[in-house]
């Protein structure tokens, strides 16, 4: 059974990554339709533009008061971010040859399917205090 503190935290982070989600999405579905962006480097700017509302949420909200230092979980993230960002791309450049379906609908998938990976990690060692050595 989940403690209380627990389902405020998974509510958090659903919430803080749905917003990400919404800023990736919306910035590189706005790169393809409108700037005419090739859809993997437009999926490149909706990641970057989502970073920072990612890391400032969960930091702030879904694991604040873990007791990482600002700056070590900061560089944990980005790790954690870019590696699940490189699966992401990945499969969104699988998908978009061996399907027909339309880009925003691929991406919104891909992206849907990253967030659990990305959750256990921030959890279990982004923003995780470690003992002294």
């Amino acid at each position: 059974m989940q403690s209380r503190s627990e389902r405020r935290r998974m509510a958090w982070f659903i919430g803080v990554g749905c917003a990400a989600a919404v800023v990736h999405w919306g910035v590189a579905v706005s790169l393809m339709n409108r700037a005419d962006w090739p859809p993997l480097l437009a999926n490149i700017g909706g990641w970057v533009m989502a970073l920072g509302v990612s890391f400032g949420g969960h930091s702030r909200f879904s694991f604040g008061g873990r007791g990482a230092p600002l700056r070590a979980a900061a560089w944990r993230f980005l790790l954690v971010s870019a590696a699940g960002f490189a699966v992401n791309e990945c499969a969104f450049a699988v998908l978009l040859r061996v399907s027909s379906w339309r880009h925003e609908g691929l991406l919104a998938g891909v992206l849907l399917g990253v967030a659990a990976a990305t959750y256990l990690l921030s959890r279990h060692w982004v923003f995780l205090q470690r003992a002294p050595s």
